[in-house]
């Protein structure tokens, strides 16, 4: 039987860049404007109050940690996971699943809402699938939480949320009501939810861009850190790490400027960087949505793109293989939006399921750039949605 999706309030902005963690309570770029000031002050980082110095290093320790679980299927796979009892949620099929989500305004959370969606069917016991979509708005998505949980129809409840402080409680009354609640993507400051999925993490995220300019960047070498918004666990932790890293380095760290996800923005705010500067030995990126942009901006002022970082979009992996960059490619991969039907299903089911679900976190290098190149696929499109042998692939997230 075909699911019936009750999909309301979806703003398909459709080439907003950004990563999976982009909207925020705070509106302030690192240095008052988006392109670029005379100060190096930065916000956040080690001094945010998401930073966990306990938390990065279990983080940064997970990424030698082998995975359990099966080998073919990554967003199935957990990093030592400590299993919880689900059994007072076990109820019988056919189950009603319901969806708050943060938003669909950037390419990779449309990415992972397909294949969201094609998980779905991979489960006949799920009849119906309805989603909320919260529009990058926390008022808005603390509302249809209160409708999803209070409608008293849903057998479970997804919750990708929009920022991490302010939707809190929100998820803790969600809880109360006794239906299994399940968070992933980006976190929230409760451990009530059933399980919380996510890849490694922020800091692994940022730790793993930031040593790989430790190490291709010549001492003294000046980097400009590009980073999306702030407020966002995710986002705040991938910047603490990096910013720990070049702290301990001979790396100085010219600037940290928000972007807000947008390729003008980026591309104004290096071009403005490389005239002032004089050079730029390195960019740092807390999100590769904007990577293009960025490498644009030293193509258009004729001097070579310096050791630059990104994630796993189709346009930055490209434009590395065609022009041979120097580049890595850390990942907070699409696959994880599988996870949370498949917990859900689960929990439903009375089986037992991680309290923390840390998926596998790939790095793309050069060694492995070519196992992600994609062609066949759009500019936007994500590497690791784990999609590639799901019913409707390629059409469906074309």
């Amino acid at each position: 039987m075909r699911k019936r999706r009750l999909i309301a309030g979806i703003a398909v902005a459709a080439l907003l860049a950004g990563a999976c963690s982009d909207d925020s309570d705070e509106p302030d770029s690192a240095t008052g404007d988006t392109g670029g000031s005379d100060t190096t002050e930065v916000q956040g980082g080690t001094e945010s109050e998401f930073f966990d110095q306990e938390e990065m290093d279990a983080q940064l320790a997970m990424r030698d940690v082998e995975p359990e679980g099966p080998a073919d299927a990554p967003w199935e796979q957990a990093i030592e996971p400590e299993m919880v009892d689900t059994a007072q949620y076990a109820t019988p099929g056919p189950w009603k699943l319901c969806f708050s989500n943060a938003s669909v305004d950037n390419p990779w959370r449309q990415v992972g809402f397909t294949t969201m969606q094609a998980e779905v069917d991979l489960h006949p016991d799920i009849a119906e699938f309805e989603v909320l979509d919260a529009e990058a708005a926390d008022d808005k998505q603390i509302s249809d939480i209160e409708t999803l949980t209070g409608s008293g129809d849903c057998d479970a409840l997804i919750v990708s949320p929009n920022t991490t402080a302010t939707l809190t409680p929100a998820i803790e009354a969600a809880c109360e009501t006794g239906i299994p609640v399940i968070v992933f993507d980006r976190g929230v400051e409760t451990d009530c939810p059933v399980t919380f999925i996510k890849p490694i993490g922020g800091y692994a995220f940022g730790a793993d861009a930031a040593e790989f300019l430790v190490d291709e960047v010549e001492p003294g070498g000046k980097v400009l850190a590009l980073r999306i918004l702030p407020g966002v666990d995710v986002l705040e932790t991938r910047f603490a790490a990096a910013q720990s890293i070049f702290e301990e380095s001979d790396i100085e760290l010219v600037g940290a400027e928000f972007t807000e996800g947008d390729a003008a923005a980026t591309k104004s705010i290096v071009s403005d960087y490389i005239q002032r500067e004089g050079e730029l030995d390195g960019v740092w990126m807390d999100a590769g949505a904007t990577g293009l942009a960025a490498i644009e901006a030293f193509e258009d002022a004729g001097v070579d793109v310096p050791p630059i970082t990104g994630e796993d979009q189709q346009d930055f992996l490209q434009k590395w293989d065609e022009d041979g960059l120097t580049a890595v490619a850390p990942t907070y991969p699409t696959y994880q939006w599988r996870t949370p039907i498949i917990a859900a299903t689960r929990i439903l089911s009375g089986e037992e399921v991680p309290k923390e679900w840390n998926l596998p976190q790939p790095v793309i290098t050069e060694d492995n750039l070519a196992d992600y190149l994609q062609p066949d696929m759009p500019p936007l499109h994500y590497a690791l949605c784990g999609c590639e042998d799901m019913p409707g692939f390629p059409e469906d997230w074309e």
